[in-house]
Parts: C-alpha cells; structure tokens; sequence
C-alpha cells in the first residue's frame, strides 16, 4: 500500500486573511486583559490594606512604564470588548456572511479606535478632577 502524505494544519493551506488577524488579537488582548486585571487587583488590595501600601503603589503605577501599560491595557480592553460583542452577535447567527464579517470588522477597528481616543483623553489628559 502507496504511503499517503501526512495532511497538513489548516493555516498551511490558506492565504493570510483579516480574520486569521482579528482571531488572534483577541486572543492576544484577552491574556492582556487578564494580565490588567491582576494589576487592578493589587491597585484595589494596597486602598483595603491602608495609606501606607496604597502611597507604595501610587508611587509604582505613576511611572511612565505604568502609565504606557495602561495605555495598552485600555486598547487591549476595548478591541476585546468590541471584538467580544461581535462574537456574540456570530454567536446569534448575525453577521456570518463575507460582507458582514467584513463590515463588522471595520467597526470593530473604529469603535476601538473611538473608545480609546475618548478615554484616554480622560484619563491622560485630565478632564475633570476635582478642584
């Protein structure tokens, strides 16, 4: 009996497409995510553990590193948050066919996009503190 080639990963077989890049973005940000979560706890657990820890971490985050890494976690949240509710809408049968994949994507980008540049500039660029 002939020896049959072995098949090969289905990656092997395609051409890179847009959805190979957006499967795996949101997998990416969903390790980011998790991993700012982490970060969100010890922010929360040094206010429970009084003025002195919460100073100590205060210090920490309010380095550049930090504040870049928080810049990145907000991106990763808000592409997996978008990317999440499309996935929820393929979920209900929505939006499977090529044009609508296609279209969803592109919104997903711009709403990402959108809730990035607002928060930001919340965040980074003071709007609204207390006086």
């Amino acid at each position: 009996m002939p020896e049959r080639p072995r098949p090969l990963s289905p990656f092997l077989h395609y051409r890179w497409q847009y959805t190979n890049t957006l499967s795996i973005l949101h997998r990416a940000t969903g390790v980011i995510v998790s991993g700012g979560f982490l970060l969100f706890v010890y922010w929360i657990t040094a206010i429970a553990r009084g003025p002195v820890a919460y100073a100590r971490v205060a210090l920490l985050l309010s380095q550049p590193l930090f504040k870049v890494l928080l810049a990145l976690g907000l991106a990763a949240f808000a592409y997996h948050f978008c990317n999440g509710i499309r996935h929820l809408c393929w979920d209900a049968g929505f939006g499977l066919e090529r044009r609508e994949a296609r279209r969803s994507a592109w919104i997903v980008a711009v709403a990402t996009i959108l809730i990035v540049t607002s928060v930001g500039c919340v965040l980074f660029f003071g709007g609204g503190g207390a006086s």
